[in-house]
């Protein structure tokens, strides 16, 4: 071991300049790792890190306002309750502070007891002064502990503290603006809202079974759950965070890739002095360990300033998104994958580095002193003007096969990730503006009466209208699953049409097409009932016979006709759906409506339409596709490097003869285009067949999500990559005609 470690320090000291690029790579490569790990943990665990820490109650219940006492009692007469606690909730309320306002602020006076939410800053309300607000608002409003926020008839408090509760996402993204009061007598005007803890969570289905089979003694009673605030959130961006996240399970993957095929290159590069090293007699293990030594001495150092700057380039933005979604950043929990993600980056650099020094050992001294690196090939006519140092540049790069394969490897991961990364983009705009992205043909709602739509069909440009109706409920098994129902006279599919994953669409009035997320929840199949409690204690009951991909609240709905939401009093006031002719003005279809005495409301998309969250990812996006670029540019400059340092001698002689710069950079163009073109088309056909239907399935495998890339958006690739080849041709064409032609020859 000894020996091998002496042996290390003098590979790693006589590398030199190959040593730092060598580390370089590591260091682009842990960058992305960085990176990746940043964005994918945080966001992965942002949710359950923040119910931890707010002290998230597992049960949610809103009611009509009742006496504290009475409530407390039911409460507790139910099976699996540990603790209760209380909040009068006030909404409507115009608040104004620090640099906004709004007038549907909403008041929570707080009782005594668990909070269910967690101070990021300041300290809790103690008096009737203080006001806790929530962090979305004070970072909205320019709010900090101290500042004044105006209750409107209610008066003023004193800002004592910021608070995030993850059982909703933040405002603005939420409409309304929260805060906290603190209940000093107790809430004497009664409760209409109950936060419950259970002994076993798992088991919060028999709690509510048994609330909803009482009425729990009260009326307009509504329960959520985390499972129910989980769905909440996802409403919001969950697709969106999903998609981030598979795509930083794909630069994982590219970050390994180059990690590897960097080792095994420059293992390959030093064949010659392991031929030496065999012939004097150096056992094999000494070598394999020496070369394994000395690839973690450059490794680590590198490895740690990669993966610190990558999560410091990640950290702003994903923290600015957690901030959005109310959830809270990891924090020092970060450090735990981020020294993973080292041992695996120091551990993989080493093994791709040991297992082909292993390989080579196994050969004999001869077979690796030997070599002509365009042994083999083919004369051919020298050529001249442009082709000419093209073509030589293509033989120089290429005679090198397992470096060249290796430089392909690396240039089409990069090609792969980029083209995602613009393929992504184009679908986060799509679920942004797009219904149809959803399945929604239709583009416009409007609130009028059922004997309107003749009239509404009549309007010039109007395909069909139809009253939809909407609501929401639980499923009667498990009332911790969210249902949401949507409801259509006749044939749904001519205003929502989402693709059909098994059996057919509904035909009848005890018929349901349900989501697959709803499906896979609560393991439903065609044939099968599904039951659902409504908000307003009735029940309905259908008979699944179709499963769809909708997009919707995580596949977590039904298509029925309205029959039975009617006959259960479901509050269930419909609105009209209005489907446009292609090509139909639309603004003359919205006057048309307006002329019938309604107010036109467009369809949006799956995500919030909220600049700041937009804005967030954007901010993602650009940090990934940053890193990706620079990988990109070192793995040309790299692979130049190494041909211009051996192949010195060609580049004299050919200065010697007359070649200027145009001439040599020609051939270094030649030696990355070689690379570049097969890699570029190989990397886009990855993305097309590999990446994209990976990505989409590990972000919504409930509908049908597969980010390819437009031809647009291969031409912006093979662009980039053009340009990138060309600049690194430049670069290092540069740096090869500062030398003299007399040390060239020399070193040739």
């Amino acid at each position: 071991m000894r020996a091998a470690f002496r042996e290390a320090l003098v590979l790693v000291r006589a590398g030199g300049r190959r040593s730092l690029l060598a580390g370089a790579g590591v260091l682009l490569a842990a960058t992305m790792l960085g990176t990746a790990v940043t964005v994918s943990w945080s966001l992965a665990t942002g949710f359950d890190r923040s119910v931890k820490a707010a002290d998230l109650p597992d049960v949610i219940a809103r009611f009509d306002r009742e006496r504290v006492g009475e409530i407390d009692a039911k409460l507790r007469a139910l099976p699996n309750v540990e603790a209760t606690s209380y909040r009068t909730e006030i909404t409507h309320v115009r608040l104004s502070g620090g640099t906004g306002s709004t007038p549907r602020g909403v008041v929570q006076v707080v009782g005594p007891g668990r909070r269910g939410y967690a101070i990021v800053d300041g300290r809790d309300a103690r008096g009737d002064d203080d006001v806790v607000v929530e962090r979305g608002v004070a970072r909205a409003w320019h709010l900090s502990v101290g500042d004044t926020l105006s209750f409107g008839r209610f008066g003023t408090a004193q800002v004592s503290g910021i608070a995030v509760s993850p059982d909703n996402v933040a405002f603005p993204l939420a409409t309304t603006a929260r805060v906290y009061v603190a209940a000093q007598n107790g809430l004497r005007r009664g409760t209409n809202m109950a936060l419950v803890w259970t002994h076993d969570p798992r088991r919060v289905d028999v709690t509510l079974q048994q609330a909803r089979a009482t009425s729990f003694g009260v009326q307009d009673l509504r329960f959520i759950t985390h499972d129910g605030v989980r769905v909440l959130l996802d409403q919001a961006a969950g697709i969106v965070l999903a998609l981030l996240i598979a795509f930083s399970v794909v630069v994982l993957g590219a970050a390994g890739v180059m990690l590897g095929v960097a080792a095994y290159a420059d293992v390959q590069r030093r064949l010659s002095t392991i031929g030496v090293q065999r012939a004097m007699g150096f056992p094999r293990g000494t070598i394999v360990g020496a070369y394994a030594l000395r690839a973690a001495i450059v490794a680590l150092p590198a490895a740690i300033a990669g993966l610190a700057l990558g999560a410091f380039l990640a950290a702003r933005p994903t923290s600015d998104l957690l901030v959005t979604l109310n959830e809270l950043p990891p924090g020092s929990a970060l450090l735990g994958p981020l020294a993973t993600a080292l041992i695996g980056t120091v551990a993989l650099v080493a093994a791709t580095s040991a297992w082909p020094a292993l390989r080579a050992t196994a050969r004999t001294p001869v077979s690796l002193l030997r070599g002509a690196e365009l042994r083999g090939a083919a004369p051919g006519p020298r050529g001249r003007g442009l082709a000419g140092p093209l073509r030589l540049g293509a033989r120089l790069a290429s005679a090198r096969r397992a470096r060249y394969a290796g430089t392909v490897a690396v240039l089409a991961a990069c090609v792969a990730i980029v083209a995602l990364l613009l393929a992504l983009a184009s679908l986060l705009v799509a679920l942004r503006d797009d219904p149809g992205t959803l399945g929604k043909r239709y583009a416009t709602t409007a609130v009028l009466p059922a004997d309107q739509l003749p009239a509404v069909r009549q309007i010039p440009g109007v395909l069909a209208a139809s009253e939809r109706y909407q609501v929401q409920g639980a499923d009667s098994y498990s009332l911790g699953e969210p249902v949401r129902l949507i409801g259509y006279p006749g044939d749904h599919t001519v205003f929502e049409a989402p693709p059909l994953a098994a059996g057919r669409r509904v035909a009848g009035p005890d018929e349901a097409e349900v989501g697959l997320g709803l499906a896979d929840a609560l393991n439903l199949r065609v044939g099968g009932t599904l039951a659902v409690q409504l908000e307003s204690g009735g029940e309905v009951r259908y008979r699944i016979v179709g499963i769809v991909r909708a997009l919707e609240t995580e596949g977590r709905v039904a298509y029925v006709r309205p029959d039975q939401l009617l006959a259960a009093h479901a509050d269930a006031d419909p609105r009209i759906a209005v489907r446009a002719r292609p090509g139909a003005d639309q603004a003359r279809i919205d006057q048309g409506l307006r002329d019938l005495g309604a107010t036109p409301v467009a369809v949006r998309g799956a995500t919030s339409s909220n600049r700041e969250i937009l804005a967030t990812l954007a901010s993602l996006l650009r940090v990934i596709a940053l890193v990706t670029g620079l990988v990109c540019l070192y793995a040309l400059v790299q692979g130049l490097t190494v041909v211009a340092l051996e192949r010195r001698g060609t580049i004299a002689v050919l200065r010697a003869g007359g070649a200027g710069a145009p001439t040599v950079t020609r051939l270094l163009l030649g030696v990355v285009l070689v690379a570049a073109v097969p890699a570029g088309l190989l990397g886009l056909v990855v993305e097309s067949v590999a990446l994209a239907p990976l990505v989409g399935n590990l972000a919504a495998g409930y509908a049908d999500l597969v980010p390819r890339a437009s031809i647009g958006q291969a031409l912006i690739v093979a662009a980039g990559l053009i340009a990138l080849c060309l600049l690194a041709a430049l670069l290092v064409a540069r740096r090869a005609l500062r030398g003299s032609i007399v040390e060239g020859l020399r070193g040739g």
